[in-house]
């Protein structure tokens, strides 16, 4: 019997969210040979184990794996991560760094232009006295509409299409009540794509799923958080894309995941457009949905590989993989 506690909820503002995937897992976990255990954390940062508020040591002293889906902040910036190599429980998904250089869009733009990809133009907005000015200056350097979203969060969280000069600011606004710094970014017109990579699955060493294509519904002016669930976008698995755009959007998922340090899976989100793929950011495992609405298990599915199976996978591999950078 293996024993999995699925760590959900979280003090980020992806709680819902979190709450959601670890459901559908636990959901998938009552069969042989595991023994699910739910590990809720509130929004204050409390374990609990069985509805009782314990330290992490004691709610995961029965466990022999844990699966973190404690989406956005402290799930994905290496918070939980630090914890659980404290512990010694082995885990899905990235150590401590890994999670916290994919989280931070700036820094993992600044990993990836290093190996020479293709992104939008960004600024990075901070805190400050000038920061009217500085925000003014931010716009004035993009032709509009610009993408504003916090420079740490996923799940289209706190994100912002603005036109004008008045729904810019707001949107500033908007992501730092996020992140503690703000990602200005170039509006790349084009289709939008995101891709899953897994390593180990079907013998290869990171396996590369389908690009799948993500039409918003015409009211939406991209795909943001309400229309990422509500079940309104269609997702098109294989996306209707060039063999060569399905070639350089594949490539590009495996070397964010490998630039970037990720573990167990990772899935890498972009723009394709006439001048090429644009790559946007990666979730690294904790922050890849996994409810029944989520992405990746479509095209999971599109290849042929249920649920469970992805399940039974993720756990061996996190198990046999203990050590983390």
């Amino acid at each position: 019997m293996i024993k999995v506690a699925v760590l959900r909820g979280g003090p980020s503002s992806e709680h819902d969210i979190s709450l959601l995937t670890g459901a559908n897992i636990l959901e998938k976990l009552q069969r042989e040979p595991y023994r699910p255990l739910d590990i809720f954390i509130d929004k204050e940062g409390v374990w609990h184990a069985r509805g009782i508020p314990l330290s992490p040591d004691r709610a995961l002293l029965d466990a022999d794996v844990a699966i973190n889906v404690l989406h956005g902040q402290y799930g994905e910036d290496g918070s939980v991560q630090r914890i659980l190599d404290r512990i010694g429980i082995p885990y899905t998904g990235a150590g401590a760094y890994a999670a916290a250089l994919s989280l931070n869009k700036p820094l993992s733009k600044e990993v990836l232009a290093k190996e020479g990809v293709r992104m939008p133009r960004h600024k990075v907005l901070k805190v400050s006295p000038d920061l009217e000015k500085e925000a003014r200056d931010a716009f004035r350097s993009f032709s509009p509409p610009v993408i504003v979203k916090p420079a740490s969060a996923g799940s289209s969280v706190g994100m912002t299409l603005a036109k004008t000069f008045e729904e810019f600011m707001e949107g500033v606004r908007k992501a730092f009540e996020h992140s503690s710094s703000v990602l200005v970014e170039e509006y790349i017109k084009g289709k939008e794509a995101t891709a899953g990579v897994v390593e180990g699955l079907r013998g290869e060493k990171i396996y590369s799923l389908l690009p799948i294509e993500i039409v918003p519904p015409p009211k939406a002016a991209f795909f943001d958080r309400e229309v990422k669930y509500n079940g309104e976008t269609v997702e098109r698995v294989p996306g209707n894309f060039s063999k060569e755009e399905t070639a350089e959007i594949q490539r590009l998922a495996k070397l964010a995941h490998e630039a970037l340090g990720q573990s167990g899976y990772s899935r890498s989100d972009f723009m394709v457009s006439p001048r090429g793929v644009y790559f946007l950011e990666t979730n690294s495992a904790a922050g890849v949905g996994l409810t029944k609405e989520s992405l990746l298990p479509k095209s999971l599915a599109a290849v042929g590989i249920s649920y469970e199976e992805f399940l039974d996978h993720i756990i061996k591999y996190a198990i046999e993989n203990k050590r983390r950078t």
